[in-house]
C-alpha cells in the first residue's frame, strides 16, 4: 500500500458520520456505515419527512436536467455531487443528448473512491470529476474548463449542498460560480427551508462530530439567484417544480431554476 493509499484510507473515517453517506442511507443505498445509518435514523425520528426530501431532491434534479437538455443545454457542472446513485446527472442528460458534457465536483474521499462510476459516458459526450471544495470556485471552474466550453451555456447544479456553508457564504459562492458562466447559463438550486420541524432535524443532525448542516430562510435561497431570471414555475417546493405525477408529496425543500441573461 502506498503512502497515498494510507492517507486516503485515513481520510475515510467509519467512526464518524458523513453527510454523503447519511444522504445515501436516506436514499436506501448501501454505501454507508452503521454510524451513518444511526444518524440518518435519528434525524428521521426527529423529522419523518427527511427520506421524502432526499428522494424529492433527486427527482427534482432529474426533471430540471431533462428540461434544460430539452432547451438545448449540453453542459452541466454538478457541484456537491455526493455518492453515485441511479439517474446521476450524466445518465439523465445523455439520455436526451448523448453529446452532453458533465463535470462532477466533490471533495469527499469516499465520493472520490466511487468517482469511476460517475465517469462513464456516451461515446459522443464527456464526463470528468474535480476533487475540490465547493467554496474554491475558481479552482473548480478552471478545472471544469478542461472539459466544458465556457464560451457556451452551462447549467450549474447545487442541490441540497449549501447547508454546509453559512447563508451569506452560500450566496457568495453561488454568485461567484454564476459570474464565471456565460450568458444563457442556468442555475439549478434547492435546499431545505427553515421551519420548526426542519430546525429539529438540523439539531438532530448536528449531534456528534459531524459538521452542521444549516437550513435556510427562503430569501437565503433566492438571494443566490440575484441578477438571474427565475424561470417558470418559479421558486417553490421542489415537489411542485414541473411535477411528473398527479399528487406529489410536498416537502420542505424549495428550489428554483434561473437563467443568466
Amino acid at each position: 500500500m502506498s503512502v497515498d493509499d494510507v492517507e486516503f484510507r485515513r481520510r475515510i473515517r467509519s467512526d464518524v458520520p458523513h453527510s454523503a453517506r447519511v444522504w445515501n442511507a436516506w436514499l436506501g443505498g448501501k454505501d454507508n456505515y452503521p454510524v451513518d445509518r444511526e444518524l440518518a435514523d435519528a434525524v428521521s425520528a426527529a423529522y419523518p419527512q427527511m427520506v421524502d426530501i432526499a428522494r424529492a431532491s433527486r427527482a427534482f434534479q432529474a426533471r430540471a436536467i431533462r428540461h434544460l437538455a430539452s432547451l438545448g443545454i449540453r453542459q452541466f457542472l454538478d457541484v456537491g455531487t455526493g455518492l453515485p446513485v441511479a439517474n446521476s446527472t450524466h445518465e439523465v442528460a445523455q439520455g436526451i443528448a448523448p453529446d452532453a458534457r458533465i463535470v462532477y465536483v466533490d471533495n469527499d474521499p469516499i465520493v472520490l473512491a466511487h468517482a469511476q462510476a460517475l465517469l462513464t459516458s456516451a461515446p459522443e459526450g464527456r464526463t470528468d470529476y474535480v476533487d475540490a471544495d465547493l467554496s474554491d470556485t475558481d479552482t473548480v471552474v478552471d478545472a471544469a474548463a478542461k472539459t466544458l466550453d465556457l464560451s457556451e451555456p452551462v447549467a450549474v447544479l447545487l442541490l441540497s449542498t449549501l447547508g454546509h456553508l453559512t447563508p451569506a457564504d452560500g450566496i457568495d459562492v453561488v454568485q461567484r460560480y454564476m459570474a464565471r458562466m456565460p450568458s444563457g447559463s442556468y442555475l439549478v438550486l434547492c435546499d431545505t427551508v427553515k421551519t420548526p420541524q426542519t430546525l429539529a432535524a438540523q439539531e438532530a443532525y448536528d449531534s456528534g462530530e459531524n459538521p452542521p448542516y444549516l437550513v435556510r430562510e427562503p430569501e437565503e435561497i433566492t438571494g443566490c439567484a440575484e441578477g438571474l431570471e427565475i424561470i417558470e414555475p418559479g421558486f417553490l417546493s421542489i415537489a411542485l417544480w414541473r411535477p411528473e405525477e398527479d399528487d406529489p408529496v410536498m416537502v420542505d425543500q424549495w428550489g428554483l431554476v434561473a437563467r443568466k441573461p
